[in-house]
């Protein structure tokens, strides 16, 4: 099965793609520049299954690690698996796939949000905030005060400057504040706050995310 999947991503490898992928930050080692269709198409034709999720991430490639974020199995997942491919993130389309599609559905999402929000690699710290993003979209069943435990840990990482930290900082504040009315309001009050820290980064997270959860098309969808 392997094999067979790994033949087929090379027959739809597309250098116009990989070219187009460099130009959004995506330089990971290995890139093919499949689509995410084709990739989403062969991932369900494979199936679920652990063992093959594996041994795609073990072959290195961008579109093998994406494909093995769609076969695995969450129950399945540990978190020392969690945190070794975390550790191997090379892109933020690595990155954000693997928390969107696979760890936020895990029994560790939201202490894994937690821990990785202190991590000093770049990518391990974006996984953190895009982690969060991800359940206050999928976790329905979590309480409010789970998602407002995030925003002391968002306003902490609001002074990093790197790209790819503080934008998922900005996409975490964002989802958590369209969550329902009272994370909404508790997030309007956070970014108040992130924007008195007076960085370069900090000034920008707050303003972005205020400009979103200020929008009145986008507060009349707010559940309450």
């Amino acid at each position: 099965m392997i094999d067979e999947l790994l033949a087929a991503l090379q027959a739809h490898a597309n250098p116009v793609n990989v070219a187009g992928m460099a130009r959004y930050g995506i330089r990971s080692a290995g890139a093919l520049g499949v689509p995410m269709p084709i990739l989403r198409g062969l991932a369900k034709k494979a199936g679920k299954n652990h063992e093959l999720a594996i041994q795609l991430w073990a072959s290195g490639g961008l579109e093998a690690r994406i494909m093995a974020t769609l076969v695995d199995q969450p129950a399945k997942v540990t978190a020392r698996q969690m945190d070794r491919w975390a550790r191997q993130f090379d892109s933020w389309a690595v990155c954000d796939q693997a928390c969107q599609n696979l760890f936020r559905y895990t029994p560790m999402a939201f202490e894994k949000a937690a821990e990785w929000s202190h991590a000093r690699e770049e990518y391990v710290r974006r996984a953190g905030f895009s982690l969060m993003a991800g359940l206050s979209v999928k976790a329905k069943h979590a309480t409010d005060d789970q998602f407002a435990a995030f925003l002391p840990l968002i306003a902490e990482a609001a002074s990093d400057d790197r790209n790819m930290v503080k934008k998922a900082v900005n996409w975490a504040l964002r989802q958590i504040g369209k969550h329902n009315r009272r994370l909404h309001k508790l997030a309007i009050a956070a970014a108040g706050e992130i924007a008195a820290q007076g960085t370069k980064s900090s000034r920008w997270i707050a303003a972005d995310a205020l400009r979103e959860l200020r929008n009145p098309a986008i507060v009349a969808r707010i559940r309450p």
